[in-house]
């Protein structure tokens, strides 16, 4: 059982602001509820401008975090845009191969490039929720469905099985203090959507955020993420994405269908499709460009018989589950759940010694 929760700004310093100090105080209080021990991180606090300028700040919460063993959980506060900045702070000496432990880290979000570091590290980690977005709910509670599996991880370590939610939420708007106890809109939910494909199969699942998969290859937002991403081999080759299951969710920007689209050619010519079991996809939020995504993922595919399952709870709408990273896993989409086995063991995915050598414009030398 969880007991000592370490909660870590790695891309965004939101928390450290006081306009979310309400939200701040109803998250600890529910944290310390369920018995746990909540401690932040030296620089998790101090705010969206600090933290944005020291990603070495943030990389060194994270390798103290699994350096100290009386820390038992990880928790990511919110996501944001930046994290790959904390590449060279890991990779350069080794960093957090030497630094990783067996502990739980969840988050979500550009968390997502934080699951793909802690994966070269051989760490299978839990994707899903963040402190902010989902322990500080301004409801009287955590949302049912979310806190569900929350104590879950909290309780026994990782997650069973992962079934569909009788409702969702549109999203909050309005994070204010009169907020507090103001119940979010809900609507029937439908569950898993098997759109192609058989609705059994199985494997490993990796992927999260589709936007910040898509900036390890694209230089729209940030010009240098996909060259840091390429040199310290961030995103697996296809060999290494044989038998996965890839996971895809967007996040609350509402990608535009065609930037999606081009999303998702990234993902084929890196060979994703060609090699995965199957493709599990997080409801939208809000179900923005349902349909749209649908119909550009099977144009893009292009394989009919590669399974397709949408409106999974998890990513940027509520409510969200929790996805373990690393451990085998079967979707049974007839039945509507998916199982997962025990948590894989720590195991390197790779050397931390294989950067490419490239010259400033990412090509290789």
């Amino acid at each position: 059982m969880i007991k000592n929760v370490a909660i870590v700004s790695l891309s965004k310093g939101t928390i450290g602001e006081s306009f979310v100090k309400h939200e701040l105080e109803i998250g600890i209080k529910r944290l310390e509820e369920m018995g746990l021990c909540v401690r932040f991180m030296p620089h998790a606090l101090m705010g969206i401008e600090y933290v944005q300028a020291h990603p070495e700040k943030r990389a060194e919460d994270l390798l103290a975090a699994f350096r100290d063993p009386d820390i038992d959980m990880i928790l990511c506060a919110i996501g944001g845009d930046d994290t790959y900045r904390m590449l060279p702070y890991l990779f350069d000496h080794d960093e957090l191969r030497e630094a990783v432990s067996e502990k739980v880290f969840l988050g979500f979000s550009d968390t997502t490039i934080n699951h793909f570091m802690l994966r070269k590290a051989g760490l299978a980690t839990f994707y899903g929720q963040s402190f902010l977005a989902d322990v500080c709910e301004l409801e009287d509670d955590m949302l049912p469905y979310t806190k569900w599996y929350f104590e879950e991880l909290i309780r026994t370590g990782t997650i069973k099985e992962i079934r569909p939610s009788g409702v969702w939420y549109e999203g909050r708007k309005d994070f204010s203090p009169d907020q507090i106890g103001v119940p979010l809109v809900s609507h029937p939910d439908s569950g898993f959507d098997l759109i192609q494909g058989a609705p059994v199969f199985s494997g490993e699942i990796l992927g999260g955020c589709i936007d910040s998969m898509y900036d390890m290859f694209s230089s729209e937002n940030y010009g240098d993420m996909p060259y840091l991403c390429r040199k310290y081999g961030l995103f697996p080759d296809s060999a290494e994405w044989t038998g996965k299951i890839l996971l895809l969710e967007s996040s609350e920007l509402k990608m535009p269908p065609d930037k999606y689209r081009k999303a998702l050619e990234a993902l084929k010519e890196r060979g994703v499709y060609g090699a995965v079991s199957g493709v599990l996809v997080g409801k939208p939020m809000d179900g923005a460009y349902a349909v749209e995504y649908r119909e550009a993922l099977k144009e893009v595919v292009a394989d009919p018989a590669l399974p397709i399952v949408c409106n999974i709870n998890v990513g940027h709408a509520q409510p969200r589950c929790i996805i373990p990273f690393g451990v085998p896993a079967e979707v049974d989409a007839v039945e509507g759940v998916i199982r997962f086995s025990r948590r894989s063991k720590l195991r390197p995915q790779r050397p931390f010694n294989d950067k490419v050598n490239m010259n400033p414009k990412g090509e290789q030398i």
